[in-house]
């Protein structure tokens, strides 16, 4: 039987997305395949100061913030 299983690896051990279809104690072969390298947190940060101030023309903008959370009207 061959199933394809998302996994992420921590602290020695691999952790499931979702149940594995396999008994427990079951022994299985792993054949790994990496879907991307961690970001670092500088390069997060940097991929977030690049993000858009504003969104596309929706009629709502940043500065309406305050005015729809703290309305003194509602």
């Amino acid at each position: 039987m061959t199933t394809k299983v998302h996994a992420t690896y921590r602290n020695g051990v691999f952790l499931p997305s979702t149940p594995p279809p396999v008994a427990d104690g079951a022994e299985v072969e792993l054949i790994i395949t990496s879907t991307g390298e961690p970001k670092s947190l500088a390069d997060s940060l940097d991929e977030i100061a690049h993000l858009p101030v504003e969104g596309p023309q929706d009629g709502f903008s940043g500065a309406d913030h305050d005015r729809i959370l703290y309305d003194p009207q509602k």
